[in-house]
């Protein structure tokens, strides 16, 4: 009779089981916890991953997770630093509790990766043989197409002049007195305190025009930590890749910084001239990704250093412009592989304004992330004096995601836009990309003028709705008439600058007025 072993106290056994689990489940084959043989795997890919992976053939996709934050709970904060902590803490959260066991297996097999939170995605490079093992995987929700997408570029350009007046008017630039931003500048609002970022080719931030309201000149010394981040890690034109300095290869970005914050000595041609600005690049020579987008989307959230670290949401804009777009037919094939991260930004309190794309004047032509999403502010482009659509302007509704939602939002000058391109030049463009920039520029304004605004992007979007100028049109789109307002042609108008009368930002009128959804009662269109 052999003696009785002592049993194990309970403890010990809890650590036994614990210690056996975690053994199993490094030693195990990664993922093969959430793999599901039976899933229909290839429903789960976007078309142009499948077309471009083979079994010795290596594609970039997006591995958007199942698991996405909530951030219901934002709406309910005041503020836009509030809004701000809370959406990057929730999003991190989120992000850093379920994508470890997909970045070992990715890591396991040796490929290129790298992790976002803005929304809760992966990025990879891979043949059709990890595609399928990743999208059997059951916290995987979606398997999105990468492809290098040419941006939307302006329909004309003037040559460039070494002056403003080598290529512009002289004196101010027509569009900003067309809004009215003049009249603001008159009674003191510059847009000063503001931060406006922009995501486009790049910003040549020391031109004449943008220096002084660039974040990270200050007192003639410079530092680009927190203000500039480039999100090109291949080839990138004369700037190179990853850009420890604020670089334009294409002219674009540095023409739309200039219609948002521009001034010299002799003409202004910014809507904001006291505003300050910070920069991503998302293009290389025109040619991004929705990687690219989306990596700037989630550094305006949290801008980092230039090593892309420490990111803090304290430093965030108030407001970004997006003049790019991201068309189905160059493979963006899912048009809704933005939308979460737009939609958390808004959540954060930043104001996301987005051309509507030059593919006019056909009826649902704004049809391209991430013009096409109700959380973007949405902008057409109409000529000066008598606003006239552009006939290049994209009209609504938007038919590519099955929503019919109309847009544009509001329209704005992008006809014969002067500004300024890298160097020390100036030229004149048109196209929406031009428009947008007016309309970020006229919400620094407003946040200035009315600091109550600051974070509160649906307050912010209804003033601008409501103050706009009506336009209307014959085009019918969508069994929209083009005498309604708002229309797909021009939205609820053409913005103009109004400022919000005296008591704007008490708390019963400020309240009130949005409670009823109608502002017409103390504002002066």
């Amino acid at each position: 009779m052999h003696p009785r072993r002592p049993r194990a106290p309970r403890a010990s056994l809890v650590c036994l089981v614990l210690a056996t689990l975690l053994v199993l489940f490094f030693t195990a084959p990664l993922g093969a916890q959430s793999t599901d043989a039976a899933v229909d795997w290839t429903a789960k890919v976007d078309p142009w991953v499948l077309d471009t992976a083979g079994e010795s053939l290596s594609t970039e996709f997006l591995i958007v997770l199942d698991a996405q934050a909530d951030l219901s709970g934002a709406q309910h904060l005041r503020g836009k630093q509030a809004k701000g902590r809370y959406v990057f803490a929730q999003l991190r959260r989120v992000a850093e509790a379920t994508q470890g066991p997909i970045l070992r297996q990715l890591a396991q097999a040796d490929v290129e990766h790298r992790p976002y939170w803005v929304q809760n995605m992966i990025w990879a490079r891979g043949d059709r043989a990890l595609v399928q093992t990743l999208a059997r995987r059951s916290d995987v929700a979606r398997i999105a197409a990468n492809p290098t997408v040419a941006f939307d570029g302006p329909v004309n350009r003037t040559p460039t002049g070494a002056t403003p007046e080598g290529a512009c008017p002289p004196t101010l630039e027509a569009s900003l007195v067309h809004i009215g931003a003049d009249d603001f500048w008159a009674q003191g609002i510059t847009g000063a305190g503001v931060v406006i970022g922009g995501q486009d080719t790049g910003y040549d931030w020391d031109h004449p025009a943008l220096r002084d309201a660039y974040r990270g000149w200050v007192d003639g010394d410079v530092d680009h930590n927190y203000h500039w981040h480039d999100a090109i890690r291949s080839g990138g034109g004369v700037c190179g890749a990853d850009s420890p300095v604020p670089c334009d290869d294409n002219s674009h970005g540095t023409h739309t910084m200039g219609t948002m914050v521009g001034r010299t000595d002799t003409v202004a041609i910014g809507v904001a001239p006291d505003a300050k600005w910070i920069g991503c690049r998302n293009m290389d020579r025109g040619n991004g990704t929705p990687a690219t987008y989306g990596e700037c989307f989630e550094w305006f959230l949290a801008p980092t250093d230039v090593a892309g670290n420490n990111p803090n949401p304290d430093l965030a804009p108030h407001v970004i412009n997006n003049s790019w777009g991201c068309p189905g037919f160059e493979g963006c094939t899912d048009p809704n592989v933005l939308r979460t991260a737009v939609e958390n930004l808004r959540a954060a309190g930043v104001v996301v304004v987005v051309s509507a794309g030059n593919s006019g004047s056909s009826c649902s032509s704004v049809s391209t992330p991430a013009a096409i999403y109700d959380a973007s502010f949405t902008v057409g482009a109409v000529s000066v004096p008598n606003d006239t659509i552009a006939g290049f302007s994209s009209r609504g509704p938007v038919t590519s995601d099955g929503s019919n939602r109309l847009k544009p939002d509001v329209s704005a000058p992008g006809v014969g836009i002067c500004s300024s391109v890298p160097g020390t030049g100036y030229a004149s463009f048109s196209g929406t990309s031009m428009a947008g920039p007016h309309v970020a520029g006229l919400v620094a304004l407003l946040i200035q003028a009315a600091p109550c605004l600051e974070g509160d992007v649906d307050a912010i979007e209804a003033y601008l709705r409501d103050t706009a100028v009506t336009r209307t049109s014959t085009q019918t789109c969508g069994g929209v008439a083009g005498a309604s307002i708002p229309n797909n042609t021009f939205g609820y108008g053409s913005v103009r600058a109004v400022m919000p009368p005296a008591g704007f930002c008490d708390t019963e009128v400020f309240r009130d007025g949005f409670e009823s959804g109608d502002l017409s009662a103390w504002t002066t269109p």
